[in-house]
């Protein structure tokens, strides 16, 4: 027997008010504005999932508008993507007595080379191969390797050694680096955009993420057929609607690339059948939309999971393979109805956190490994390989074969050949020197105005209280580093000589120049340019 409870008026208000004050708690002004950025950059619930808003880079009116239109269209394989049942070294026996269950036979693929295949799954990435628009990197990955999702995602996703944490991503310390030379002026365009992925490290720099997520498409949508991020219509007129209200409206025009986002998407046009029932088609048949509607983004990031294929592999990885190659043929499809030359601009890679285990387990399926392979399409690359494939005539029956290609040796050629970073700035990037992978990518060259590159600053490893700004000078010439105050008015000159073309690193500390800890700027000088940053000392 059900007795329903009824509240008395004192008590329904009590609730009422509690309701009110956990709205408050997860709602105040406050923490909206931190939310969109006012105070600072944060995320916020759409419905019940996410949208991050971040506060852009000066640096993206530069890229926005730059010399390149080149783009990038990262493609995450969440869960660590098995290479050996993606490119299988042709009629190798030790392949088929390590995955007995597993392996993919001869006759289920399609030929790269004499030496090596993919399986028929993957087939619509055929023409690719054939037309020069798809190489292969081999057994790509890093020394001492971690095999945690987490932590493995973390090291790729900031380009740092295993046993060191970083708390930015390669290409949100490329985004804040290559270009400082432009006013902090905030763009329209958003600076990156993911789709069907949370707020990535990968964008990430030492204050703020470069990145617009939205983490469906269906999201996405709203945004691109509304031009806001919320509702406001069907609030009532009491106290928590009308701060509701608020919130959404204030949202709303906060919400600063609605315009941009608007406006391409409705100048874009699908303009092939993408595949059904394919989460990695639907973001891509979004990213060729506001390509091809000139939204001006250079880099996007998209996802398909479940490549953790620790039990029953075989179909499941081949069906996942299938959506790769379906979504990646009808992008660059409909990329080619929007210019011959279209996806000439447009290269799409790949990505894992880790690979698989060269044995398959009882289950059926394989664990998490070392070395996976790295995909490229686009861009009018060519077709080949880089690398070595795994070693598998030697098995250890306790770990995988070594990797062949260190992940940031592809990131350094990327940064440097594909998006025309300096080789200084790349170099600072990713904290050392990674090789240049040659003839990976069609190379353009570094923007040449520049004389200077002012890389950035971070607390000296060793000696508490110095910090290094670090510089590199791309031709001989006079230079004047100084201090300034918010205002911009110098304070202390730390550099003013000549200084031949190289890199340097200025230790520097505070208190022997009478600084006191405060918001300041740095400004470096040279060749008639003018580079600032702000620090905190």
């Amino acid at each position: 027997m059900n007795i329903k409870h009824k509240t008395s008026p004192l008590e329904r208000s009590r609730l009422q008010d509690e309701a009110h004050l956990q709205s408050h708690q997860m709602w105040s002004r406050r923490d909206f504005l931190s939310a969109f950025g006012l105070f600072s950059a944060r995320s916020l619930a759409l419905g019940n999932s996410a949208i991050h808003v971040f506060q852009p880079n000066p640096l993206w009116a530069a890229l926005a508008n730059g010399n390149t239109d080149r783009i990038l269209v990262l493609i995450r394989l969440d869960g660590g993507n098995d290479g050996l049942n993606t490119i299988v070294e042709r009629n190798n026996p030790s392949y088929y007595n390590l995955r007995p269950n597993i392996a993919i036979s001869d006759n289920q693929l399609w030929a790269l080379s004499n030496q090596y295949g993919m399986p028929f799954s993957t087939f619509p990435l055929q023409p690719f191969w054939k037309e020069g628009q798809m190489k292969t990197i081999f057994n790509v990955g890093y020394p001492q390797p971690n095999y945690s999702h987490f932590r493995s995602y973390d090291i790729i996703a900031s380009g740092s050694d295993s046993d060191v944490v970083l708390n930015t991503g390669w290409l949100g310390r490329f985004l804040d680096n290559e270009y400082p030379v432009f006013l902090e002026t905030p763009p329209s365009v958003p600076p990156a955009l993911q789709i069907g992925v949370q707020a990535d490290l990968i964008f990430r720099s030492d204050q703020l993420n470069m990145g617009l997520a939205v983490s469906s498409p269906q999201e996405f949508y709203s945004i691109a057929q509304s031009g806001q991020l919320y509702n406001t219509t069907g609030l009532g007129n009491t106290a928590r609607d009308q701060e509701l209200a608020f919130v959404r409206q204030t949202a709303n025009a906060a919400f600063r690339y609605a315009d941009s986002v608007q406006n391409a998407y409705n100048r874009g046009k699908n303009q092939v059948n993408y595949p059904s029932q394919n989460t990695l088609a639907e973001q891509l048949a979004i990213v060729a939309r506001l390509i091809k509607g000139n939204l001006g983004t250079q880099i996007f990031m998209v996802k398909l999971a479940g490549f953790d294929t620790h039990a029953q592999q075989f179909d499941f990885h081949q069906n996942l393979l299938s959506k790769l190659s379906e979504a990646i043929k009808a992008f660059y499809d409909d990329l080619s109805i929007g210019g011959k030359s279209l996806p000439n601009k447009v290269l799409s890679m790949t990505f894992s956190e880790f690979g698989r285990t060269i044995y398959e387990n009882a289950s059926l399926g394989t664990d998490h490994g070392w070395g996976t392979p790295v995909l490229l399409f686009g861009g009018n690359i060519g077709q080949g390989f880089a690398g070595q494939y795994q070693d598998l005539g030697n098995p250890d029956p306790l770990a995988d074969p070594p990797f062949s290609i260190d992940f940031r040796a592809i990131y350094a050629t990327i940064l440097q050949d594909w998006m025309g970073a300096h080789a200084d700035v790349v170099r600072y990037i990713l904290g050392n020197q990674f090789p240049i992978i040659p003839g990976l990518v069609p190379s353009t060259a570094p923007e040449s105005s520049q004389k200077c590159v002012l890389l950035g600053h971070n607390p000296h490893p060793g000696n508490t209280g110095v910090v290094q700004i670090k510089y590199a000078m791309k031709q001989p010439g006079q230079i004047r580093l100084q201090i300034l105050d918010k205002a911009g008015y110098p304070l202390r000159t730390l550099v003013h000589e000549f200084k031949p073309a190289g890199s340097y690193i200025l230790e520097f500390q505070p208190s022997e120049w009478y600084l006191t800890p405060g918001n300041y700027r740095y400004r470096l000088q040279s060749g008639g340019q003018v580079f600032e940053r702000n620090i905190k000392l």
